[in-house]
């Protein structure tokens, strides 16, 4: 098989692929993160028209013309919206779409307005035109999504004490693939023969849709299910720890109050101990609301809910460790101490001791 041949092969591949993974995406048949798969799903298969043109060339022989893909060219603009879009709904399941939000349509406006006066023959400059939009608005769209992607991670450790099956990590690994290799191609397109870098392309697309496979068909619901409960943790603010001081929720008295109530039911009752402890069922046990529990946190301890709990967690592993006695594998004691992944109870573990558990171990045998 000569590399036209498994180019070939590669681009059939990554049509199938992405058009089934959108099915299943938009079928969702977990029933989770709905309003963010569904638009996920879209994405892939505006994603999949991208290699229709190869598609169609490989089953009738005849290369496409630009004029019988037009409708296709039209939609393929809205890609990297629709994509922001589902980062919106991953990060915020209750956003709702307002009017202000029509400035989403002004750069693919722009683009069907060069699309049109191509087809009808100004084909310099508005050809060029056309790539250099599609580049500004996968820069425009992708680093908005970094944007947001981030900020969720700070949100979600104002009320998670476990964020690794929550912080939309594959998302943002995605975006800087896709953000690199698009940046290759157009300049290509625009300065050398796309051709010779085709397979090249096709075969990294290919390994990314499989990596977005996996990941994406794995990712549980972020955001509990119960209006209420979700309403109250999305209304924290990401930057609480900072914000939430400038203005008191709760009087110096009972934030002391609070405080010390968090501090015996944490020695005493050992929630941490739980892998699935949040802030809503922290706060339950103390009989308060999850916004003041926050806020006594954030302003009593100087710390978010996610370092707070861990820390807690960290203190209960290094005793695990230090004790000869207990014979807990590394994971052992990781599950033991709340984690719920030996990778979190790593990098955790190396943030707070600059060790990693092994080498803490080894040290505290005197080996």
């Amino acid at each position: 098989m000569n590399t036209s041949e498994l180019n070939s092969f590669i681009v059939i591949l990554i049509y199938g692929s992405l058009v089934l993974l959108s099915l299943l995406k938009l079928t969702n048949p977990l029933k989770v993160n709905r309003k963010a798969n569904f638009w996920f799903g879209i994405f892939l298969f505006l994603w999949s028209t991208f290699w229709m043109d190869e598609v169609l060339f490989l089953i009738t022989g005849e290369t496409v013309e630009f004029h019988s893909l037009f409708p296709i060219r039209m939609i393929q603009f809205f890609t990297p919206v629709v994509f922001y879009f589902s980062v919106l709904f991953y990060t915020n399941p209750s956003f709702r779409f307002k009017a202000a939000d029509i400035w989403f349509l002004l750069l693919p406006a722009a683009f069907l307005i060069c699309l049109l006066l191509v087809k009808w023959g100004y084909t310099t400059p508005f050809e060029y035109l056309s790539v250099i939009l599609i580049l500004i608005q996968a820069l425009f769209y992708t680093g908005l999504s970094y944007v947001t992607i981030r900020r969720h991670q700070r949100k979600i450790q104002q009320f998670s004490s476990n964020t690794e099956g929550i912080n939309l990590n594959w998302l943002e690994y995605i975006i800087l693939v896709l953000l690199i290799v698009n940046i290759i191609y157009v300049i290509y397109n625009l300065f050398y023969d796309p051709k010779s870098l085709n397979f090249f392309i096709n075969a990294v697309f290919l390994l990314v849709i499989y990596w977005v496979a996996y990941y994406s068909l794995k990712q549980k619901e972020i955001y509990p299910l119960e209006e209420k409960q979700r309403q109250e943790l999305i209304s924290i603010d990401a930057d609480s720890d900072t914000e939430e001081v400038k203005r008191k929720l709760i009087s110096d008295d009972e934030l002391v109050k609070i405080k010390k109530q968090l501090e015996r039911v944490m020695e005493a009752q050992k929630p941490y101990l739980d892998s699935e402890l949040n802030l809503i069922k922290l706060a339950e046990i103390l009989l308060v609301s999850t916004h003041h529990l926050s806020y006594v946190i954030n302003t009593g301890f100087g710390k978010n809910f996610f370092q707070y709990v861990n820390e807690y967690r960290i203190e209960h592993a290094k005793k695990l460790l230090q004790d000869s006695d207990h014979k807990y594998s590394i994971l052992g004691i990781a599950y033991e101490s709340g984690f719920n992944s030996k990778t979190s109870f790593n990098t955790t573990f190396k943030k707070l001791t600059g060790k990693t558990p092994s080498e803490y171990k080894r040290m505290s045998s005197g080996l």
